[in-house]
């Protein structure tokens, strides 16, 4: 089936140009617009469905469906005995694309490699600043720290030597903040003037190639001609038709009007499923959310105090109420689906008196704060904003006060990081590699503070178990390291855990080869339309 031309979002339409109804065109729609489009910049998940996942690839590539790392613009890779040094052997021939500002002279080598990294490591590299300079996982992953220098052996070999060993250092290059950018357009964009233009106008070696955004309206992306992997992409053109409603995405999926939308309704769900027009995909999600205290604040720099409140949640109403029971209540900071789920850690029950008690013994009275609900649906919140209803109901019985605060989603993510920041927020994660540091490390290690740390909390005794078990190749003791460290997690209670999600994708019956991926991202480099 073709995809229809009419549609409801005529930025779709004028995007689309002319001779695009006899071209293949695959329609998404996303559930909110990107922050920028270079990944590295950034750690939202909607921002990479736009980014990182059309437009590049990375040194290794997850296999979509899974979380195995598989050789992606690297063709190989070697470590040392020793866990030092890891030396990729580049793919010859890749291609970058380009735009009407840039056009390649040269394919992909090591000079794009290191750009990529350097940038993010050297505080006095040009592209340093550029866009703000957020490199959030890159520092929240202890980047700079581990990495003791990058080496061109040749143009088609890199050599990364580290100051310690780090067991996920290759599933790490696989993510997202690793998308390989092109060294000649930025040194022409810097040459010019506008080295932004890295953010607003990508260059990659992906399956799709960025054509142009309309802000808060539509992407359009077309194939990538020259791309490395025979056969793909399989449409010719791929749209997103950002939108944020969720009942709206609804009605033009049974419109016809786009082919996939992520996150629907929990209310709907049934009626999808029911409908010969839908077919709905869905997986046990490799997600937490929480909501994170400021710990650098009193009284939540008192765990006592955020033990208490967590006590006063009532997290199975609302699993019953914001996610329809498609979902389970969160009791460590990693999904039950991960290895090293310590399930022996009691969850702080839900006991309204005793939360009460709680803040009267630690001289806590007539609190008021605020909770921030985040404006998009992610797969851990469908709704942030009845959640903190809830939230706010419950807290109400024990005395305290709450004000429901919200901003725009980049501006929501900017400001939540800052050392500052008022109250608590909630936010989530969908794992990124499949290994408990991601979360563990890059949410509530001490590197991330003011970056991925939004609890701003910095606990020693965690953080020396989540750094030695960095350094050690052997799962069984970074297991006990892992199932440690949830322990000193639940007693200090950065977080309030609430849930863990399934995550439904609904499609139209003419969309083949789509699928759901554990690690969150959405991704259409295989995804055919029947005709």
């Amino acid at each position: 089936m073709k995809f229809r031309t009419l549609m409801a979002t005529a930025g779709v339409v004028a995007l689309l140009g002319a001779g695009a109804a006899s071209a293949q065109t695959l329609v998404y729609c996303s559930e909110g617009s990107p922050e920028g489009f270079d990944p590295a910049l950034y750690t939202a998940g909607t921002t990479f469905d736009a980014s990182s996942h059309p437009v590049y690839n990375r040194l290794m590539e997850f296999e979509t469906g899974t979380t195995n790392v598989v050789p992606g613009l690297a063709e190989s890779v070697e470590a040392s005995e020793d866990g030092l040094e890891y030396t990729f052997k580049l793919r010859q021939g890749v291609k970058f694309h380009s735009n009407d500002i840039f056009t390649p002279t040269r394919d992909f080598n090591a000079d794009d490699v290191i750009f990529t990294f350097e940038r993010q490591r050297l505080d006095d590299h040009p592209y340093n600043k550029v866009s703000g300079g957020t490199w959030e996982y890159f520092d929240g992953m202890s980047m700079p720290d581990l990495i003791k220098s990058i080496e061109k052996v040749d143009d088609y070999t890199v050599k990364f030597v580290l100051n310690r060993p780090e067991a996920p250092f290759i599933a790490n290059m696989a993510m997202d903040f690793a998308s390989i950018q092109s060294a000649e357009y930025a040194d022409a964009m810097m040459a010019a003037g506008t080295p932004e233009m890295l953010n607003q106008k990508p260059i990659g070696t992906g399956p799709f190639q960025f054509v142009a955004y309309q802000k808060d309206a539509v992407i359009r992306y077309q194939k990538n001609a020259d791309y490395w992997k025979d056969g793909l992409p399989k449409v010719d053109n791929l749209v997103f038709a950002i939108t944020p409603d969720a009942s709206v995405r609804y009605q033009k999926l049974k419109a016809g009007e786009c082919h996939i939308m992520p996150y629907p309704n929990p209310a709907d769900i049934q009626a999808m499923k029911d409908d010969e027009g839908i077919n709905v995909l869905e997986q046990e999600g490799l997600n937490v959310g929480y909501l994170a205290y400021n710990t650098t604040q009193p009284p939540f720099d008192n765990a006592k105090v955020r033990k208490a409140l967590n006590m006063a949640i009532d997290k199975q109403a609302i699993i019953d109420v914001v996610f329809q029971g498609a979902g389970q209540i969160a009791k460590n900071p990693i999904p039950p689906t991960m290895w090293s789920y310590n399930d022996a850690v009691e969850d702080d029950a839900y006991d309204p008196e005793a939360a009460k008690a709680m803040l009267a013994e630690e001289g806590v009275s007539d609190l008021s704060m605020k909770i921030w609900a985040m404006p998009v649906q992610r797969p851990y919140n469908p709704n942030a904003r009845r959640m903190a209803e809830l939230m706010q109901e419950d807290f109400a019985k024990v005395g305290v006060d709450v004000e429901i605060v919200s901003y725009e989603w980049g501006e929501y993510l900017s400001r939540s990081r800052e050392l500052n920041r008022d109250g608590a927020v909630l936010l989530g994660w969908t794992g990124d590699n499949g290994d408990p540091d991601n979360f563990l490390a890059v949410l509530l290690g001490c590197d991330g503070v003011e970056n991925s740390n939004r609890a701003q909390w910095c606990h020693q005794p965690f953080e020396d178990l989540i750094q030695k078990a960095k350094v050690t190749t052997d799962q069984a003791e970074r297991t006990k390291l892992y199932e440690e460290a949830q322990v000193v997690f639940k007693e200090q209670a950065p977080w309030a855990t609430i849930a863990h999600s399934v995550v439904f994708m609904p499609v139209r019956p003419e969309v083949e080869g789509y699928k759901v991926h554990p690690l969150g991202g959405h991704i259409f480099t295989e995804v055919g339309l029947a005709e």
